[in-house]
């Protein structure tokens, strides 16, 4: 597609996306839900630019209706995929992934994102059959589908809800034929492959109260990947990744519109998977492993593992990161060869190992660990939070202290952290709060796909 055939929304390649100015603003979903605080979850909007006076600063909070949401992934109405669409990106969908609540929030004005609709989970579920949304993604034809991880009553089998992207309606589900899926988590699709990709969690049932290492032995927790035909909405494939792939999470496929590759993070078995599509099927493959490591008092055989929980790829499809949420660590990869991945730069911020590098601006070491990664347009800056999920930040960081910082791209390529940016989540008015995934107003490298 050339760019003079782009007329809606977003971008028309993975170049035009690079070229993009700095962000100004960022959008964090914020929780108290698991805190013992009785206030509503909100938005956050953190000023970035470097050449502001609030630097650093939440500027705006957006908070919801209602307590007990539990805020966790969010996503756009229209994005790069939406290339003819009459919509603008004006407006976030914000589910809670505990009250199956949805929430329309518009941000026709960037810095003051304001709650236009709520759709209830009593909605969701008559038309849907389904509770727990999770990833959301706009697609082509003014949709907007979202992953939901359980069925009405939080149990299996998970799958897919559609919202109108025009008046955010209910349309019932996405999915025509599930085939052998049960399990649901994240998704990514490519329009010029008319493929989507799926990956596995739990049901909310099961990941609801915390992490139960034997519900894993018990076949609770996912391993496999599943292809659909995005055209017909129906299961074509299921890859199961075996004892190296537990718990396969976040999805990247590649940027490049015409690629049949990208990666997965296995998050139990921490390491970094490759799926690639040769002779009509698909494969998936190690390419980076997190070796567990011994610590004392560790209460599971085998050491502590990573716990890779985000994996986040560059536009450039070169710079590849994700966090090991126990061990601290956050990890920078070059994958121009995407079968060699290549270490380049290693931050520690926080994590059970005790090897914390700090901030300078934090009020002594930091806890928790990197966990929600977000890669600005232009490559060259790394977002990182610290919040997991509320039962699982209660059970391996019990006083979780909520921080968000960045890592900047540096003269040689690699990336270090920003030692005047760190935004303190313990020092708001209400109490403190943990914050999650992050996204940018114009768009960033896990919203945009291109057709």
């Amino acid at each position: 597609m050339s760019h003079s055939e782009h007329t809606g929304p977003g971008y028309p390649d993975p170049q035009a996306a690079l070229a993009q100015p700095p962000e100004e603003v960022v959008y964090v979903a914020c929780l108290y839900e698991g805190t013992g605080i009785e206030e509503p979850d909100f938005i956050a909007t953190v000023d970035v630019s470097r050449d502001s006076d609030a630097y650093g600063e939440i500027v705006h909070r957006t908070p919801m209706p209602n307590v007990g949401d539990e805020l966790h992934h969010f996503g756009f109405n229209a994005c790069s995929s939406a290339c003819h669409s009459s919509l603008s990106r004006d407006t976030l969908i914000v589910p809670g992934i505990k009250s199956s609540r949805i929430h329309i929030v518009d941000i026709s004005d960037p810095r003051r994102p304001e709650i236009s609709k709520v759709i209830e989970p009593e909605e969701i579920k008559a038309k849907t059959g389904y509770s727990g949304p999770h990833t959301v993604h706009c697609m082509p034809g003014d949709i907007v589908t979202i992953s939901m991880l359980g069925d009405e009553n939080g149990d299996l089998p998970g799958g897919f809800a559609v919202l109108d992207a025009r008046d955010f309606s209910v349309l019932g589900r996405w999915e025509n034929d599930k085939g052998p899926q049960e399990l649901m988590y994240d998704f990514w699709y490519q329009p010029r492959q008319n493929t989507l990709i799926s990956s596995e969690w739990a049901a909310p049932n099961t990941f609801g109260p915390g992490f139960d290492p034997a519900q894993v032995a018990a076949g609770k927790y996912g391993q496999r990947l599943h292809f659909w035909d995005l055209e017909q909405k129906n299961h074509v494939q299921t890859v199961d990744l075996g004892d190296e792939g537990l718990i396969p999470l976040e999805i990247r496929w590649l940027h490049d519109p015409d690629a049949r590759e990208g990666f997965v993070g296995a998050t139990l078995s921490s390491n970094v998977m490759r799926f690639h599509s040769e002779n009509g099927s698909w494969a998936a493959e190690k390419v980076i492993d997190v070796e567990n490591q011994e610590l004392g008092g560790w209460p599971l055989e085998g050491g502590v593992p990573g716990l890779i929980t985000d994996i986040v790829l560059g536009m450039n499809d070169r710079d590849l990161f994700f966090s090991n949420w126990l061990h601290g660590d956050l990890r920078h990869y070059d994958v121009s060869d995407p079968t060699k991945p290549e270490l380049k730069s290693q931050v520690w911020l926080g994590g059970l190992l005790g090897r914390d590098g700090g901030h300078p601006k934090a009020d002594g070491a930091l806890n928790g660990g990197p966990q929600m990664l977000q890669v600005s347009l232009d490559g060259e800056r790394v977002y990182v939070s610290n919040s997991l999920y509320s039962t699982w930040d209660n059970q391996f960081y019990p006083d979780l202290r909520g921080w968000l910082t960045k890592l900047d791209r540096q003269s040689d390529g690699t990336f270090a952290l920003d030692p005047d940016f760190f935004v303190d989540f313990t020092q708001l008015d209400t109490g403190a709060a943990r914050p999650h995934e992050v996204h940018l107003p114009g768009g960033d490298c896990t919203s945009e796909i291109f057709q």
